[in-house]
């Protein structure tokens, strides 16, 4: 399969933090994936292997607030609603996995959302 080089450095780079987040098996894991239209992101347990807490753009609960989610704006809402669900399940902390993308724009926005709600990377 042909991938351009903008896939395959972001590959390269999604490789680094996996090795990275592999040091922490015991830290919860929250990880971002990115499309042009949304944003998705959830955070893991990798020693149970589950989903603990979820939030997209792609979600009726966000659908209610706002039409468009490609946006900073739309990554600054899902940070801010998975923040108050991580807060409800009693979330303090988790490793912060930005799936190889650069800390920048919707990936830093929701981040700093999460964090304004409490939970700490």
């Amino acid at each position: 399969m042909k991938t351009t080089l903008r896939r395959r450095l972001r590959l390269n780079r999604k490789q680094r933090v996996k090795t990275k987040t592999q040091r922490f098996p015991d830290k919860l894991r929250l990880t971002v994936f990115k499309s042009a239209k949304h944003i998705y992101a959830q955070i893991v347990s990798d020693r149970e292997r589950k989903t603990l807490v979820a939030e997209s753009t792609a979600s009726q609960a966000f659908k209610k607030q706002m039409q468009y989610g490609g946006n900073v704006k739309a990554a600054v809402l899902v940070g801010s609603m998975l923040g108050e669900k991580a807060a409800q399940a009693g979330i303090k902390e988790v490793y912060y996995d930005r799936n190889g993308y650069i800390y920048a724009g919707r990936v830093k926005a929701l981040a700093d959302a999460v964090r304004e709600k409490g939970v700490k990377f």
